[in-house]
């Protein structure tokens, strides 16, 4: 991928587009899909959308009964445990998996945290880059074998707007000399961001690509960690709770993006790509509000991203997908 490749095209959908609208007329009998955050917000969304499709999905759960509860009327879905905040359970989740699949055609990264108070996690690692980007990128490399094996795997990781916040503070990434949650959040998403970029690179040559994507504005559990007053402070949301902020998407629609990415021929032969509303987002100028969309040339940078790669393997020991 080079930035040139980071173009918008003609889509059949737009920013209003669904899950159902994106997922219509596909068959996905026979696929196997793992949904991290299966089993709340846009995950929930999305599991159901690939199970409705026809696909099998497995949700690994921090939470398996809260998980299997919210996935009871979910047909040809799967709960595994694990937490990606725990590399021990994301290393015993991925030994099952390669025990028990010869395949996996769909790896869906949605999980995740935001704005969340300051808390260490395994070796002091700051708990938002630790549970978006080293719990999701440890995940990958260990599964990656079955991603090979599908002939054609797509990884699609959830990224956000919020990568616009900073990049990555290679100085001090874990925040050891000041902690402010929005930074930490942004520098995870930028994460998100580079992870697909070089996660692409490494594996298109056995047929595995990724891409990664801001799903829109959407009010779903992400925001638990932030009180209703911060909500209501930047106009999300009314004293009801009720969303009252412009441009904000249904879950659905938050959805449709990353089920695109995983299932348009129309993005065949393409990849480490950054989407937005079920297209190519175009490259913004530095400074340009977050609000406009876009992506930012750091996110999608290959020298940063097998950088950060490299740094990644270093801190969780995961093995290294075969340059």
């Amino acid at each position: 991928m080079t930035i040139t490749d980071q173009q918008p095209f003609d889509t059949p959908f737009s920013a209003a587009g669904t899950a159902e609208d994106v997922l219509a007329g596909f068959d996905l009998s026979g696929r196997t899909a793992l949904v991290t955050g299966g089993y709340s917000g846009l995950g929930l969304e999305t599991a159901r959308g690939l199970a409705a499709a026809g696909a099998r999905v497995i949700v690994p759960a921090r939470r398996p009964g809260a998980a299997r509860a919210a996935l009871a009327d979910v047909d040809g879905c799967d709960v595994i445990p694990m937490d990606l905040a725990d590399l021990d359970s994301v290393r015993a989740a991925a030994v099952r998996l390669n025990n028990s699949l010869d395949r996996l055609d769909l790896l869906m990264a949605v999980a995740g945290v935001m704005a969340t108070p300051e808390r260490r996690v395994g070796p002091g690692w700051e708990s938002q880059l630790a549970v978006n980007h080293f719990g999701h990128f440890a995940l990958a490399c260990e599964l990656y074998p079955l991603l090979a094996a599908a002939g054609g795997a797509r990884v699609v990781v959830n990224s956000s707007a919020g990568h616009a916040l900073t990049d990555i503070r290679w100085h001090d990434p874990h925040f050891r000399t000041g902690y402010d949650k929005w930074l930490a959040y942004g520098q995870a998403k930028t994460a998100n961001a580079l992870f697909a970029v070089q996660l692409d690179a490494l594996g298109r040559t056995d047929g595995v690509r990724a891409f990664a994507l801001h799903p829109g504005k959407i009010i779903t559990g992400l925001q638990r960690e932030m009180t209703l007053q911060e909500q209501i402070e930047r106009g999300w949301v009314d004293e009801h709770g009720d969303v009252i902020g412009a441009g904000f998407k249904t879950p659905s629609q938050g959805a449709a993006t990353g089920l695109w990415a995983a299932t348009s021929p129309l993005l065949d032969g393409r990849g480490g790509l950054y989407l937005e509303d079920c297209d190519v987002a175009r490259v913004c100028a530095p400074g340009a509000p977050m609000d406009d969309g876009g992506v930012r040339a750091y996110a999608i940078d290959s020298d940063a991203a097998e950088r950060l790669w490299d740094l990644s393997v270093a801190a969780t020991g995961a093995v290294p997908v075969p340059r």
